[in-house]
């Protein structure tokens, strides 16, 4: 067969290839080229990054005859038989086949062999998390101490259930999902290389939809070029796999900020009629928000994962939202995303929702209202509105109705002698004719001793109080009430006298069932 995929056809030879894995290439880089090599080694991590590569490189490596800066030449004999599987000392497994404890059995037995051409005899297990307990039981001795010659190489996407065991005898390492940018640079070496013609939105697409994993884009490439030939654009993408158009991302954020209700009816029944799911259209606008929000927070496009061609309108939309307002709305779409499961209507819930976030009003902090109040310039009083009246223009009449009321004080008498006096302050032109009225009309003759006299038990005093036609308009309540009080004060109770039973039925009564009174 003339044709290889790309995975096949461009899979790295060399550690300084390996794509976004510089912490574990370098690690054994150096770890070759100073003899520090471990019996085991564990790879673990997402698919498609590198874990069998890498450990076909690290195979190579050690048994090159010309290696180079601790590089496998791919030239020599050893390279040439790893790299085509026909060596005798490279044993590559798949557990997920060869995971029962017969099987295990007859690799420990082999191990004792030594090698036939090659300085190690290396063994690769893919998957190793497949083997059951009892084939990882059998395998731990020999694990613990293989001959000098065998190097176990262990690959896996599932760690959790390895056992600690078996990890506790390895070489741990991690292997990391590759970055955005460097998978699209991957991608377009490849096209250089097929003399195809794609461009940076498309590779965008394609490099975020492989979900950090190097095969799958280059699976996606190659399907894309079977699809377009040697021109691939972006509408033939989003066809030949029914990706999400992003744009409809920004048709979002734009009738957000109109405030335009029609756009969650549009865009649900474009996503239903093109066969979109709803759930990838949602994780896609929070990642739309999420980009949004890291251009609103950093105040540049460093942080962007998207294509080249949307800077600028992300650096537009983050004059629109706030931070505030740009975490209340990912934060409904996450909680959209988990009900939107056990919803049986997906479009009317997505129809329902957008509805919602076009409706959201733009929020203000305390903070920021208190800073922009300090912000505004000081208002004089020049700059104040003049009202229709103003103070000065009153009358007479309307002061004095606008005045309080203010309460006389009482002047206290004692042997016809005037102890104090207050004239009212607003008093105005009283004549002295009235002045003396008032004054002989409030001469009460009043004994302070007598508020606190004990009361004379021969006699009841009866209340002295003023009779209505005798009260003065100007006399306060309180005073009435202090001279009423301290009367109370001497009243001597009456003692009830005795009532005599005139009624002859009652006495009748009494007489025949002889009741006697206590």
């Amino acid at each position: 067969m003339s044709f290889q995929v790309s995975a096949r056809k461009y899979r790295p030879q060399l550690f300084d290839t390996v794509l976004g894995q510089d912490h574990v290439t370098v690690t054994l880089k150096n770890a070759i080229a100073r003899g520090r090599i471990a019996h085991a080694y564990l790879l673990t991590g997402p698919r498609g990054v590198g874990k069998t590569t890498t450990a076909r490189i690290i195979a190579k490596s050690l048994n090159c005859l010309n290696p180079e800066n601790s590089e496998p030449c791919n030239v020599c004999a050893n390279c040439l038989a790893i790299s085509s599987g026909q060596s005798m000392d490279f044993i590559e497994i798949d557990a997920a086949s060869n995971r029962g404890i017969d099987e295990v059995r007859q690799l420990t037995e082999s191990v004792r062999y030594a090698p036939v051409n090659t300085k190690y005899k290396v063994y690769i297990i893919g998957e190793v998390h497949m083997l059951t307990k009892e084939s990882f039981n059998a395998f731990l001795k020999t694990l613990e101490e293989p001959p000098a010659h065998t190097i176990f190489i262990f690959a896996t996407t599932d760690i959790h259930k390895v056992p600690v065991t078996i990890i506790s005898r390895c070489q741990r390492y991690d292997f990391r999902r590759i970055p955005l940018d460097i998978i699209k640079a991957g991608l377009r070496d490849i096209a250089s290389k097929e003399n195809i013609t794609i461009d940076d939105k498309t590779l965008t697409l394609i490099a975020k939809k492989a979900d950090g994993g190097m095969r799958d884009a280059e699976s996606f490439f190659d399907q894309a070029t079977a699809y377009s030939g040697d021109v691939i654009d972006y509408e033939s993408v989003i066809k030949v796999f029914n990706f999400i158009d992003e744009d409809i991302y920004f048709e979002v954020t734009d009738a957000l900020i109109t405030k335009d209700f029609k756009m969650p009816f549009l865009v649900c029944d474009k996503i239903y009629k093109n066969g979109w799911s709803f759930f990838d259209f949602f994780n896609g606008l929070l990642e739309h928000f999420r980009n949004i929000l890291s251009v609103a927070a950093v105040k540049d496009t460093s942080l962007l994962e998207s294509a080249a061609v949307y800077f600028e309108k992300y650096k537009s939309l983050a004059g629109h939202f706030s931070e505030g307002d740009l975490l209340r709305i990912m934060n409904y779409i996450s909680k959209l995303t988990t009900e939107l499961r056990f919803s049986q209507n997906h479009k009317l819930r997505s129809e329902l929702a957008l509805s919602q976030i076009t409706g959201f009003e733009t929020s203000q902090t305390i903070s920021g209202l208190v800073h922009q109040l300090a912000s505004l310039p000081a208002i004089g009083n020049q700059n104040l509105p003049t009202p229709e009246h103003s103070i000065s223009s009153f009358s007479e009449d309307e002061k004095k109705k606008s005045e309080p009321v203010v309460i006389p004080e009482i002047p206290v008498v004692k042997n016809e002698e005037v102890i104090e006096k207050t004239v009212p302050e607003n008093s105005t032109e009283t004549t002295n004719e009235e002045t003396t009225e008032v004054n002989n009309d409030l001469n009460f003759d009043i004994d302070v001793p007598d508020f606190i006299a004990e009361p004379t038990p021969e006699e009841f005093i009866e209340p002295d109080i003023l009779q209505e036609s005798e009260s003065i308009p100007q006399l306060p309540n309180f005073h009435q009430e202090k001279k009423f009080f301290a009367s109370l004060a001497k009243r001597k109770p009456v003692e009830e006298e005795e009532k005599v039973e005139t009624d002859p039925f009652i006495l009748f009564l009494k007489e025949k069932f002889q009741v006697i009174e206590y």
